[in-house]
């Protein structure tokens, strides 16, 4: 295991750790019980670009750490990868390197399937679980999520796929679609990406990223369940069946949001995450 410190000036790149010779970039902040956020896949998507707004806030009152995912960001690639076991072994790795038995978690998207993922692999190894926008479970592939998956690096490309992302459409600005087309187009981001998200048949990656119902029906955790009502990539029926399934777990979903709870609703996002990993079900 080798660590390395994080580079000021590209605040995306955070700490490096090497774990069997694959290197997970990872951020690090705070103190206390650990919090673990898996990001999204949307093009471009570091966990520093899904968690900047939150960060801070957890920090207060938790130490969160937040990797990029094998294939996404500043981690290393695995080619195409077809089984999210690589991405759960991901998780357990670099828990392991930095001592930690036990984490709550918080998955978002694509980082929801992780997360219920790993809660089945390793439930010993999760106190509470926020799930955002969820996938998990197999469901029809949206026009949004096939637009996002299928993307080719372009400036228009970009402001469509955030224009499916975002409900309000002011967050969308000149700068910010450029920074993402700029971090979605380096060859080290779009071609891991684009080979295990971008082929013909994309619902294989719903698939790919779902779990057994049985198995999630059997899970004992403490899960709150976050979505936007007009989320246009994971449909809302998907995710109330997930709370359907989980037997301790709370919906709540918000007005005025699409797919970018965190950001669209930070505020309330924060206070929820810090108040249910404090508290529980019960707060």
């Amino acid at each position: 295991m080798t660590a390395v410190a994080n580079d000021i000036a590209r605040p995306e790149v955070g700490k490096s750790i090497s774990v069997d010779g694959s290197v997970t970039n990872y951020h690090d902040v705070g103190d206390g019980a650990p919090v673990l956020l898996i990001h999204g896949s949307g093009p471009g998507v570091t966990a520093w670009a899904n968690w900047r707004l939150n960060m801070p806030e957890l920090a207060k009152r938790f130490r969160v750490i937040a990797p990029d995912m094998f294939g996404f960001g500043y981690s290393d690639s695995k080619g195409r990868i077809e089984d999210k076991r690589v991405w759960v072994d991901q998780v357990a790795s670099l828990l392991d390197s930095l001592g930690i038995d036990k984490v709550s978690m918080v998955g978002n998207s694509f980082g929801g399937g992780i997360t219920l993922a790993f809660m089945i692999a390793h439930p010993d190894r999760v106190e509470r679980a926020v799930l955002m926008g969820p996938a998990g479970l197999d469901f029809p592939i949206t026009p949004a999520l096939d637009l996002v998956w299928g993307y080719q690096p372009s400036l228009e490309e970009m402001r469509a796929s955030l224009k499916y992302l975002a409900w309000d459409h002011s967050r969308l600005t000149e700068d910010l679609i450029q920074s993402r087309y700029e971090a979605s187009a380096r060859p080290e981001a779009h071609e891991p990406y684009h080979a295990t998200f971008g082929g013909a048949d994309r619902q294989r990656n719903i698939a790919m990223l779902a779990s057994r119902e049985e198995d999630v029906a059997a899970l004992k955790h403490e899960t709150l369940i976050l979505h936007g009502l007009f989320d246009q990539v994971i449909p809302l029926e998907s995710t109330v069946r997930l709370a359907s399934l989980l037997p301790r777990a709370d919906l709540h979903v918000f007005a005025e949001c699409g797919h970018w709870v965190q950001i669209e609703r930070m505020a309330s996002f924060n206070r929820m995450v810090t108040e249910f990993f404090e508290n529980g079900l019960k707060a």
